[in-house]
């Protein structure tokens, strides 16, 4: 039996993250895991919506070198997004964060990376985020930095 592929949803900080030089090291690691197919990157519309509403195009370009799947976000998204903003989560200026959190739950992958120390990656978040999962019915969602999963080889 082979090693199942790690889903590995991609939020925008780690797209971009490719080209900043305090996070390169590590994004670089991580898509070259994607070229490789040792992980499986997963989007959602929402990522490109935020690329294209401000990343520089070579940002655009470089995402197209991996072979990602692409989730369109959807009601069922949208519903759990106002979920955890009942929560007051985060605050409504950071819906667009809460929402990968959402897609990336709902689409169920593996893991979500992220650069986003404030908003994501923050393990009082991640616990209220978690919670609203369970008792909206979903499963736990592992979100991480780009560092821990890739890790220091």
């Amino acid at each position: 039996m082979g090693k199942k592929t790690l889903k590995v949803y991609l939020e925008n900080s780690v797209v971009g993250g490719y080209f900043d030089d305090e996070f390169k090291k590590y994004t670089h690691k991580l898509f070259e895991k994607f070229r490789d197919e040792t992980y499986k990157p997963i989007i959602s519309s929402h990522v490109i919506a935020e690329l294209e509403s401000g990343a520089p195009d070579y940002v655009i370009e470089n995402l197209k070198t991996i072979n990602y799947e692409e989730y369109a976000v959807n009601e069922e998204m949208i519903k759990l997004t106002e979920k955890y903003m009942e929560q007051k989560i985060v605050s409504n200026k950071y819906y667009g964060d809460a929402l990968h959190i959402a897609a990336a739950t709902v689409i169920g992958v593996d893991i979500l990376v992220s650069w986003n120390f404030k908003h994501i990656v923050n393990q009082n978040r991640i616990k209220i985020f978690n919670s609203v999962n369970l008792q909206e019915g979903y499963n736990i969602l592992e979100i991480r930095s780009t560092k821990e999963v890739v890790g220091d080889e």
